[in-house]
């Protein structure tokens, strides 16, 4: 599944003026197709797969079978190789 529905947010958006409620929405609605892993207890990874015109990483979310946390790592390490991302860093970042 896609990490987020959406790009990541700007820098800014997320800030001290927004509701508790707003937040929780805001949040709900981002990261939905995190929720279902993170309740299940199941293992689950995002990967920068593809980069925004901006330079934001936009990741792809991949799902194991109950405590085989071994098998995403190895996966991760063989994607990794395939396209590395270690030198990619968003604009802001220092």
């Amino acid at each position: 599944t896609p990490a987020l529905t959406q790009p990541p947010r700007p820098l800014g958006h997320w800030d001290m003026t927004m509701t508790d409620y707003d937040a929780y929405n805001a949040l709900w609605s981002d990261a939905v197709f995190m929720f279902p892993f993170n309740l299940s207890g199941l293992p689950a990874m995002s990967l920068p797969m593809h980069w925004t015109a901006d330079g934001l990483p936009v990741g792809v979310q991949l799902a194991g079978r109950a405590g085989d946390e071994a098998t995403l790592l190895r996966l991760a390490t063989q994607v990794e190789a395939a396209q590395p991302w270690i030198d990619r860093r968003p604009p802001i970042c220092v």
